[in-house]
C-alpha cells in the first residue's frame, strides 16, 4: 500500500463493512486514523494490517475481548508468548465445546428424522418431539439462553 486508504477502500481491501471499521474504532481496537482537512479518515498500512489481524481472529471465533488482549500482546513483540498461547488454548476449548453441542444437536435431529414416518403432520414424530422436549433422546442447550449476557 503506497498511499493512505479511505474507509471504504480499507473495508473493501480487508473484506469487511465500513460500519465494522467504525465499530472497531469506537470500541478502541482500531485506533482512530488521521483525517484530511475535509475530515475524511485516511488509513495507513499499519491500520490495514491491524484490521486484517482483527478480521482473521474474529473468523477463528475469538471474542472481541480476546482480540483486544491479543492485539495488546502483539503490540509488545519482545514479551513471552505464554499469554497468547493461553488465549488460543481457551478458544480451542470453546470450539471443542461447540463441536460437542453441535454433535448432540445433530444426533437429536437425525433421531427425529429417523423416527418420522410418512403420513400426516398430525402423526409426525418431528412435530411431536419439538412440542415435547422430554421425547428428545439428547439434552441440548437453549441457544437463546446462551446469547443472553
Amino acid at each position: 500500500m503506497s498511499h493512505p486508504l479511505t474507509i471504504g477502500d480499507l473495508a473493501r481491501e480487508v473484506g469487511i463493512k465500513v460500519q465494522t471499521v467504525r465499530y472497531y474504532e469506537q470500541i478502541g481496537i482500531l485506533p482512530e486514523p488521521a483525517r484530511t482537512t475535509g475530515n475524511q479518515r485516511r488509513y495507513d498500512e499499519a491500520a490495514r494490517r491491524r484490521l486484517v489481524f482483527i478480521r482473521h481472529a474474529r473468523q477463528l471465533g475469538f471474542p472481541l475481548e480476546a482480540v483486544r488482549e491479543l492485539l495488546a500482546l502483539a503490540d509488545q513483540p519482545d514479551q513471552p508468548c505464554d499469554r497468547v498461547d493461553e488465549i488460543a488454548r481457551r478458544q480451542l476449548e470453546a470450539v471443542d465445546e461447540r463441536l460437542r453441542r453441535l454433535t448432540a444437536l445433530r444426533r437429536s435431529l437425525a433421531g427425529m428424522i429417523e423416527a418420522c414416518g410418512t403420513g400426516s403432520v398430525a402423526d409426525c414424530r418431528i412435530v411431536e418431539t419439538l412440542a415435547d422436549h422430554g421425547l428428545c433422546a439428547e439434552e441440548h442447550p437453549d441457544p437463546d439462553a446462551a446469547r443472553i449476557g
